[in-house]
């Protein structure tokens, strides 16, 4: 990794027909961490974020609950938003597809593909399911229909604009081989995909049957859909089409990353990166896709009872007891099941008994045996060659195995202590004591500086109480 190259990262847009959910929740923390970790390491970073607010989904929703479609989706984009303090996100940027600065990207980025032959008009007859927006093929289905959603589909019949997809066969196959996925097993089955071959995609629906859209350059009687202009979004935020300054520094001369579901492949590494080709645009460097969360071992489901809300968890634990438990204890890559009963015995074990009992004990047996000790510079500490195989697991995406990787260092500190016992020492050896003490308060100040991308509010408490040296007056994470 050159850290002289300016960093791009971005999650997908989250659609704005509900409030935000675990699982959009989880990218957004990989994201930010990833974002927090390269601006440690000196990088400049652009970290977007947004929401997807076009589409037949969202406006039948406005429609049922009588609202005005851009009310609604103002609420929920509000709703989003609320995502910044509560999960404290350091993003640089929220884009809204709604935004005029998006809606005359998208307009532009239809003309510079229709330009170069790949869009074209045609009668279409196809199978379409509300809940993903998207048309569906019979080898999609599950009982006839959306393995998602379990909802029979729509016949939809009409004229629509179509992007010729499958001009790029051989460059997107060469692209997805480039090493461009992670994890490994997304990119088999983009690349298993896209050669049963692509076909050419509806980038269209006729406005009089749903009218909630941007207006196709050129025939008012069309709006885009909603997959192919929400995607131009990792674009405009960045000013394109203007061909300077952000955009310049962080697409064109930057490493550009994208964090998304795995549901997203087809839209995120197939269609998204042929329109780049089109337009003649540099295409997306990495793109990682994370798992689904599930609780009680089933997918979450309002009907069931079993959504977890972020909201919950940061009431009831705090924003870095949600940030710790999506980066240790999901899977980055996997599914994992979470529920608020796992999170509750998680957080007792490994912080309140864990890193937060330690916390005090090192630093009460700091205060009350007078020792000095003279900490590194925490730049110097990223700088030191002992953390690079830390470092490396986090820059492949191996958030869980990182701070395993630090709660080895709390196991080992607390076994160091039971083994060398400088509470009992100090009577009859206190020089050994002081440098059992002293050896012990600087690997903890190492742990408050590496966990600092992960839980930036537990690293700032732990730090400040370590630079004054005084055990602290609460404990850092009461028990529940």
């Amino acid at each position: 990794m050159d850290k002289e190259i300016p960093l791009y990262i971005t999650t997908t847009l989250p659609y704005v027909n509900s409030d935000p959910h675990i699982g959009f929740a989880l990218e957004a923390i990989q994201a930010d961490l990833y974002a927090r970790f390269a601006r440690i390491e000196g990088r400049e970073v652009f970290f977007n974020i947004g929401t997807d607010e076009h589409g037949q989904k969202i406006f039948q929703k406005a429609t049922e609950e009588g609202k005005d479609v851009q009310d609604y989706v103002d609420y929920y984009a509000g709703e989003f938003l609320k995502l910044q303090p509560l999960l404290n996100l350091s993003f640089d940027a929220f884009i809204r597809t709604t935004d005029v600065k998006h809606i005359a990207a998208a307009q532009e980025m239809w003309k510079r593909c229709e330009a170069n032959g790949d869009i074209f008009k045609k009668q279409f007859k196809g199978m379409y399911c509300v809940g993903c927006e998207a048309f569906l093929s019979p080898s999609d289905l599950i009982d006839n229909k959306c393995p998602d959603h379990a909802k029979a589909l729509v016949e939809v019949e009409e004229e629509n604009y179509f992007f010729k997809l499958s001009n790029y066969q051989s460059q997107i196959e060469e692209y997805l081989n480039s090493d461009v996925i992670i994890p490994e097993n997304q990119k088999k089955q983009a690349l298993s995909f896209v050669k049963s071959g692509l076909e050419d995609v509806s980038i269209s629906r006729l406005k009089e049957k749903m009218s909630w859209g941007i207006p196709v350059p050129g025939d008012e009687g069309h709006v885009m859909y909603v997959w192919f202009e929400a995607l131009i979004n990792y674009i405009s935020t960045l000013g394109w089409p203007d061909s300077s300054g952000n955009f310049s520094k962080y697409w064109l001369e930057g490493e550009r990353m994208q964090v998304g579901g795995k549901d997203q492949v087809r839209f995120q590494s197939i269609l998204w990166q042929a329109m780049l080709m089109s337009a003649g645009i540099p295409t997306t460097d990495t793109v990682f896709y994370h798992g689904f969360i599930i609780s009680d071992g089933q997918k979450m489901s309002k009907s069931i009872g079993n959504v977890i809300h972020p909201l919950k968890i940061v009431e009831e634990f705090g924003t870095d007891v949600m940030r710790y438990v999506m980066l240790r204890h999901v899977h980055p890559t996997e599914d994992s099941d979470i529920t608020l009963a796992r999170v509750l015995e998680l957080y007792n074990a490994h912080l309140v008994n864990g890193l937060g009992n330690l916390t005090s004990r090192i630093l009460t047996m700091y205060e009350s045996y007078n020792v000095e000790v003279a900490l590194n510079d925490r730049e110097k500490i990223w700088r030191d060659p002992e953390f690079d195989d830390f470092k490396q697991l986090i820059r492949g995406f191996k958030f869980n195995e990182a701070l395993d990787y630090i709660w080895q260092g709390v196991g080992g500190l607390d076994s160091f202590i039971a083994t060398e016992e400088p509470y009992k020492r100090f009577k009859t050896d206190p020089e050994k004591a002081q440098s059992d003490v002293a050896y012990a308060y600087i690997r903890l100040f190492e742990i408050a500086t590496l966990i600092e991308p992960f839980m930036p509010e537990t690293s700032e408490k732990m730090v400040s109480l370590i630079k004054v040296g005084k055990k602290p007056s609460e404990p850092l994470f009461e028990r529940k």
